[in-house]
């Protein structure tokens, strides 16, 4: 559980209009999904769904509702932000139990760039995956995948099957191994390879050259 607490009020008005109106007294219109009730339209204030954003665990974790009272586990399943202003216009969150199995993304970050014999020889860090979707009990989401590059040379790929996953979590995808990283060599330097000749093919084609009239 991330700790953050939602206090939410069931929407009366839907639709466009009514979710227009919401934004205006500044709530952020939501459905809450999941369960035996079935779909709910809700609304939350703007300015604690922002807060719970600033936190960094609000797309990722199991958070908590508070009803008048009753409280209940959700996760979040999307959320629309303004193009411009990047404000929250609506939120999709989804009923849970908190030993239940669900699958969510969590975010990879690397480590120890500097110990990788690649990188220091000017290779750089090709980042397939920024996210791994996890089947995990939902009261145990990590808050991370943490990927260490030690070690790693240009040319090297870094699959899933390398990657010691927290307890009790499994990748969604089972049927490939599939690559969440590499290291890959500099362009500049390639293409230079690729368009320089090789010494004795300059000179033979110097010498295929026609002599200069003087």
């Amino acid at each position: 559980m991330a700790g953050i607490v939602l206090n939410v009020e069931k929407r009366e008005r839907t639709g466009s209009g009514g979710a227009r109106a919401t934004r205006n007294a500044g709530l952020v219109p939501g459905v809450l999904y999941g369960g035996e009730r079935g779909a709910i339209p809700i609304e939350i204030n703007a300015k604690d769904v922002q807060m719970a954003l600033r936190s960094g665990k609000f797309l990722s974790h199991m958070i908590e509702l508070n009803h008048q009272g009753e409280k209940q586990p959700v996760i979040p399943r999307a959320i629309q932000f303004h193009p411009v202003t990047e404000a929250p216009l609506h939120v999709d969150l989804y009923r849970v139990e908190e030993n239940s199995e669900i699958a969510i993304d969590v975010v990879v970050h690397f480590q120890n760039h500097e110990a990788s014999p690649g990188l220091k020889r000017g290779g750089a860090l090709n980042i397939v995956r920024h996210t791994i979707r996890l089947r995990v009990k939902a009261n145990n989401i990590p808050e991370e995948i943490v990927i260490d590059l030690t070690g790693r040379e240009i040319g090297d790929s870094i699959h899933i099957s390398q990657i010691e996953l927290p307890n009790g979590a499994r990748p969604v995808i089972r049927d490939r191994d599939f690559t969440i990283a590499t290291i890959v060599g500099r362009k500049v330097e390639k293409e230079e390879t690729e368009e320089a000749p090789a010494e004795g093919e300059a000179a033979a084609a110097d010498a295929a050259k026609p002599a200069e009239k003087k």
